[in-house]
């Protein structure tokens, strides 16, 4: 693997100096590029995407040929562990995610195993790879998972849900059972991260998009536990370098300080917290990723680099923050604004690093 010639964003989710502030955008390969939905085109649908190596390359390094930014994240799905479980992974058009056999028996919550990254997502470790090399050290490259909870609303509703009924119900009339979930999820996860890393992943991120329809407890038993377990899992260092990662509860602004407490580098905050409040909350225990409204890109190139320097500016001086929008990019994103705030972060957050 090449020397990796830009680590500013490694730098600052171990909260070392760094020159700028790094950014990079959740979705960055995506529907939004046309470049991307030619590729897509040729694959046939969203799966037969995900599951070329040689295709999932060519995405994720779309928006690197566009956009100057501070890494890469492999292209994949969150839910490709239940589907190396067996459940049946589909995507209806214009309808999201959806299983085919989703969990509704106990016995085939009982008969959940941990599947074998190296068999059952072979095809993701070749495209983490494939993506390093042809990355030849340019940026660092991210790996990612849902979380357990995340993966289990999945799994239980079957697709995306508005009020998660069915495992809510779980939850409160049969917790044995989501714990059993969680329990499995939670170790697919690891071994999953750690697969990737071996693989050449230089940062690790968990998407835990569905956390913040929890209450305060059921969050702590359900979801951050789990997490907690995973950090202590993961690999943090190979061949003498460490391997950061971060943790994004979208929702999850009410609980900064118990995810800090985890044991991850970093903390991924939605639009609705100020990350200036949010550092003064957690302090220096962790670095911070985000915050922009994606919905900012639907402004003018003025309002966006107003809105990415108000966020700049609220953070302050110093290292520990990863521009990055507070969930992902839009579909109907202009390239433009997304080139803009690229540059906009760029070039103002030099101010704050002298």
């Amino acid at each position: 693997m090449s020397k990796l010639k830009n680590d500013t964003f490694l730098r600052a989710l171990l909260r070392q100096p760094t020159e700028y502030t790094p950014i990079w955008m959740m979705r960055q390969a995506g529907r939004y590029l046309p470049e991307y939905n030619k590729t897509r085109e040729r694959a046939g649908d969203f799966m037969s995407l995900c599951k070329s190596p040689d295709l999932a390359t060519e995405v994720t390094l779309q928006p690197l040929a566009r956009f100057p930014l501070d890494a890469a994240i492999l292209f994949s799905d969150i839910l490709t562990i239940p589907d190396a479980m067996g459940l049946g992974l589909y995507f209806s058009h214009g309808e999201g995610p959806k299983f085919e056999r989703p969990l509704r028996d106990e016995w085939e919550i009982r008969d959940l195993t941990v599947p074998d990254p190296d068999v059952h997502l072979r095809y993701v470790m070749d495209a983490v790879t494939q993506i390093r090399k042809a990355l030849d050290g340019s940026v660092p490259l991210i790996g990612f998972s849902g979380s357990p909870w995340t993966l289990a609303c999945y799994m239980v509703e079957g697709g995306s849900s508005s009020d998660f009924t069915l495992i809510k119900t779980m939850l409160y009339s049969r917790p044995d059972l989501l714990h059993h979930i969680l329990d499995i999820n939670a170790r697919s996860v690891t071994t999953y991260l750690n697969a990737q890393i071996e693989a050449g992943a230089q940062a690790v991120m968990i998407f835990d998009s569905w956390g913040g329809a929890l209450s305060h407890a059921a969050y702590h038993e359900f979801s951050l536990a789990y997490m907690e377990k995973i950090m202590g899992g993961l690999i943090r260092e190979k061949d003498g370098v460490k391997i950061p990662c971060i943790v994004f509860t979208k929702g999850g602004g009410l609980w900064l300080e118990s995810i800090a407490n985890i044991g991850c580098d970093a903390v991924g905050l939605d639009w609705t917290m100020d990350i200036g409040e949010a550092r003064r909350r957690v302090g220096d225990k962790v670095a911070l990723q985000g915050n922009l409204d994606p919905t900012v890109l639907f402004s003018n190139p003025e309002t966006i680099r107003a809105e990415a320097g108000k966020i700049l500016a609220s953070y302050g001086p110093g290292s520990g923050h990863v521009f990055n929008l507070g969930h992902g990019i839009s579909q109907y994103t202009n390239p433009e604004h997304a080139a803009t705030l690229v540059s906009a972060v760029h070039e103002m957050s030099r101010a704050y690093h002298k």
